[in-house]
């Protein structure tokens, strides 16, 4: 069975708050087995996509579809059905400090795996945090992590349903630059091995040119660039210029999107 052309979908997306425009016509197709970053300036409507991919905002106009359903038109079943197919990292990781690192992991497993054992779900455990390299953590207090630490068992609790996509909102966001490293080399790596498909919202310029295939630019409301990365770093659209000018050198593009250690 040959892949689809695209896992989500925006068709001339429209979105409003009052007279306020977040979304102007939207055009994305972000494609199966790839990373992409959304990225813009602060205000630019990134977390509102993120929104419209869940489900939790709804177009004005103009159509969502994700893994081959239209999010506005479906029912809660529907949605319930399509949440199940993508985990998510959250921008705190936003994990239950009353729970060890292992009952978080297991969370997703406890409310929708209903058809695994304990002792397969403290195998899939054990394997995620192989994945994240942090084995043997499964009796850690959450409350005593470190920041890192927190962000590797968010992605571990992302992929534990072994998703279709992963969203990351904001994953380097209140990190020093060595864990930001860390953090975007554990990306490259889950997506080389899982073949999961990594949507990004993010600021952080320079880790996300080095871990994203395609990188869309959104600005006021439009969608002004979207394109494999290397053709986003030689673009020659003003805004995009100036937003990745701020923090790379755009001399030479492939130095730039040198990985990290």
């Amino acid at each position: 069975m040959s892949q689809p052309s695209a896992v989500v979908e925006f068709q001339n997306v429209r979105k409003a708050f009052g007279s306020t425009v977040v979304l102007d016509g939207i055009d994305l197709k972000i494609p199966p087995g790839e990373t992409t970053a959304i990225m813009g300036p602060s205000g630019a409507g990134k977390s509102v996509i993120l929104k419209h991919i869940v489900g939790l905002l709804q177009p004005d106009s103009g159509s969502v579809r994700v893994l081959g359903t239209d999010m506005a038109s479906a029912d809660q079943d529907a949605l319930f059905a399509v949440r199940k197919r993508f985990g998510m990292l959250f921008q705190d990781a936003a994990l239950f400090d009353s729970l060890t690192v292992a009952e978080n992991i297991a969370f997703p497993l406890d409310h929708h795996a209903p058809h695994m054992s304990a002792a397969q779900k403290r195998e899939r455990v054990a394997q995620t945090l192989e994945m994240v390299e942090l084995p043997g953590f499964e009796n850690r207090a959450t409350s005593g992590l470190s920041g890192g630490q927190r962000k590797r068992i968010g992605l571990a609790r992302a992929i534990v349903m072994e998703p279709e996509i992963v969203l990351f909102d904001e994953p380097n966001s209140g990190l020093d630059p060595v864990t930001s490293d860390a953090i975007d080399n554990l990306i490259v790596e889950m997506k080389a091995q899982l073949g999961i498909t990594f949507i990004i919202i993010s600021h952080d310029i320079v880790g996300t040119v080095r871990v994203a295939d395609h990188i869309g630019m959104l600005y006021e409301g439009h969608l002004v660039e979207y394109a494999p990365t290397p053709q986003v770093l030689q673009s020659t659209h003003p805004v995009v210029k100036r937003f990745l000018q701020r923090n790379l050198d755009l001399s030479d593009p492939e130095q730039a999107r040198l990985p990290r250690y």
